[in-house]
């Protein structure tokens, strides 16, 4: 995986070397919590073979911290089972750093009006 100039200069060796396969994965999925994404995009997103990926996949979910549907993969919304995982802070931070976090208020700021037609209202019903 690729990092900008800034993060290479202002990350000790120590903390370039640690993230692995798995943490990244994990962290690119956590850090688009809402997303759902097939093994060959989160490889081509974090700059990792496919095959790597899937492997970190499959691992990932025998540990409960992602799930899995048909060909797509997202982030498991159990929390605890999150934070309680050791590579999840270090890549969730590397990301964040690279990326930027999200801002709620700017999300709202674009959500429309109108909810999603899958969502039911109290008149649908």
């Amino acid at each position: 995986m690729s990092i900008d100039r800034e993060t290479f200069e202002n990350t000790s060796e120590e903390e370039l070397a640690g993230l692995s396969v798995p943490d990244q994965v994990l962290g690119f999925l956590a850090t688009h919590a809402d997303r759902a994404f097939k093994a060959r995009e989160i490889a081509s997103q974090i700059d990792l073979d496919e095959g790597a990926v899937s492997t970190a996949l499959s691992r990932l979910k025998d540990r409960k911290l992602v799930e899995h549907k048909a060909t797509y993969w997202a982030v498991t919304t159990d929390k605890d089972r999150l934070e309680g995982y050791s590579g999840y802070e270090r890549a969730t931070t590397l990301f964040n750093e690279q990326l930027g976090t999200e801002d709620a208020a700017a999300w709202r700021e674009h959500a429309p009006e109108e909810p999603h037609p899958s969502i039911k209202t109290e008149d649908d019903q």
